[in-house]
């Protein structure tokens, strides 16, 4: 019985390691994800004209995907939607409201 306690628990430190493992690729895959979103965004914010600035609008994708990373999930889910908003509202111009 013993030696099933010792050989069981090397077992579940990998069974745990591995989905940590598992858990910071896929926070890397989202924030990837996220980071494509934001450049789309700024992307369409430069083509619309719309002259929305600041750090949310940057160019910069590695700027991004570590932004993403040092927040939680919700975080970077309302700063899409934030700039989504802030794009809805351009029609071509100047937006009418601040960026986010």
């Amino acid at each position: 019985m013993l030696s099933l306690r010792l050989v069981g628990a090397p077992c579940a430190a990998v069974v745990f390691a591995v989905a940590v493992g598992a858990s910071q690729a896929a926070a890397q895959a989202n924030c990837e994800m996220y980071g494509k979103l934001a450049i789309q965004q700024q992307q369409e914010n430069e083509e619309r004209a719309c002259g929305l600035t600041g750090d949310a609008w940057s160019t910069d994708l590695k700027r991004h995907i570590d932004w993403c990373g040092g927040v939680a999930p919700d975080q970077w889910r309302v700063e899409l939607q934030k700039r989504q908003q802030a794009l809805d509202a351009c029609e071509g111009g100047e937006a009418s409201h601040a960026a986010p």
